[in-house]
């Protein structure tokens, strides 16, 4: 099957912030020499050689994304000593620029000490009677994704529930933007029952672009779908004879993935995690693998030691469970009652929360 499915978005990750670099003590003389250091010092930190080959732990995410903040600290003060020394200098404007978007990037990192700033610098750049429609726009848009990222202590749905705060902000300032409907797919990929489906309607019946709109109309399918038995029923990759309707009485979790699939591959731990927890509660998994390599599933499958039955379509073939049920986007990980029906589509948020609701229901 051809790799063109959408990795969703992987959502927003504040961590912890590093502490506030002081201002540079020796700063260089020319405003060239400034502006070579300034450019040394924006470079992306590189990830640590350790980490090929393998996904860091939560813990030195953490301690990197401190550091990126660190560093984009430093170089946003080295700006602005360039925009204060050199006030005339024809390339103060993209010194001002940069200085915005470093301290953006800490902030996003977690660095919160830098936020009124930040704001205050957004509220200059939002008044500038130079600036264009778009610029402001686009500023905007990082706006409203960066207050949602920050919600991220709160948990998923204060994330989201910030995000269409934002969202629908920006679409009364900006009516005629269809980048907006974009957003607010992610946010009907994200949402549950009613409101899936509310605002799938609401794109599908807008000026959004064709592919937004064809999006929405597959969400509304597959919405549809919500409270019905799903009918999968396959030889699995190690020879077991898999049945969703023989399981009846357990929970099961649909899990959509691809071994190519970072955001896929990310989410094992946790799978693996509610699996251990509950699987002897009556808690099943089914993988549905899109890969197009047998073998990098199978190594993928017994490196990882994944317990659960994996279907894996042949090379030539398209993946039949995902054309049918309309998955164009992963992961994807449905939830199916006790009683065999499908009631979340968004497994993948509080998963173990949700399982155990649904193995305490009757």
């Amino acid at each position: 099957m051809k790799r063109t499915f959408l990795i969703a978005l992987a959502v927003c990750l504040p961590l912890l912030a590093a502490t506030r670099p002081n201002a540079f003590a020796q700063a260089p003389v020319s405003a060239e020499a400034l502006l070579e250091q300034l450019q040394k010092a924006a470079e992306p930190l590189t990830p640590p050689a350790e980490w090929q080959g393998r996904l860091p732990t939560p813990e030195e995410l953490t301690a990197f994304r401190a550091k990126q903040a660190e560093a984009a600290l430093r170089a946003a003060d080295l700006a602005g000593e360039f925009t204060t020394r050199f006030p005339t200098h024809a390339k103060v404007g993209e010194a001002r620029e940069q200085r915005h978007q470093l301290i953006s990037q800490a902030v996003r990192r977690g660095d919160k000490s830098r936020l009124r700033q930040l704001e205050k610098l957004e509220a200059e750049i939002l008044g500038d009677p130079q600036k264009t429609s778009e610029e402001k726009f686009r500023l905007r848009m990082q706006v409203v994704d960066r207050n949602a990222g920050l919600k991220q202590n709160e948990g998923m749905t204060a994330m989201l529930e910030e995000f269409e705060k934002g969202t629908r902000s920006l679409q009364k300032e900006f009516p005629d933007r269809k980048e907006v409907f974009e957003m607010l797919y992610a946010i009907a990929m994200r949402s549950e029952g009613p409101k899936a489906v509310a605002i799938a309607k609401e794109i599908a019946a807008s000026n959004a672009e064709p592919q937004v709109k064809e999006a929405a109309a597959t969400l509304l399918k597959k919405s549809e779908r919500m409270g019905q038995p799903l009918a999968i029923k396959f030889t699995a990759l190690d020879g077991r004879k898999v049945e969703l309707a023989k399981l009846k009485g357990k929970v099961v979790l649909i899990d959509f993935w691809a071994t190519w699939c970072g955001p896929c591959v990310a989410e094992i731990p946790n799978v693996k995690a509610a699996y251990e927890k509950l699987n002897p509660k009556g808690f099943e998994v089914i993988g549905i693998s899109l890969d197009e390599d047998k073998g990098a599933l199978q190594a993928m499958v017994k490196h990882k030691q994944l317990p659960w039955p994996q279907f894996f379509e042949s090379e030539n073939s398209e993946n039949r469970f995902a054309k049918e049920y309309g998955v164009n986007s992963i992961p994807a990980m449905w939830l199916v009652d006790k009683h065999g029906k499908l009631v979340d589509m968004n497994g993948r948020d509080d998963l173990v929360k949700k399982v155990e609701r649904l193995l305490a229901e009757k």
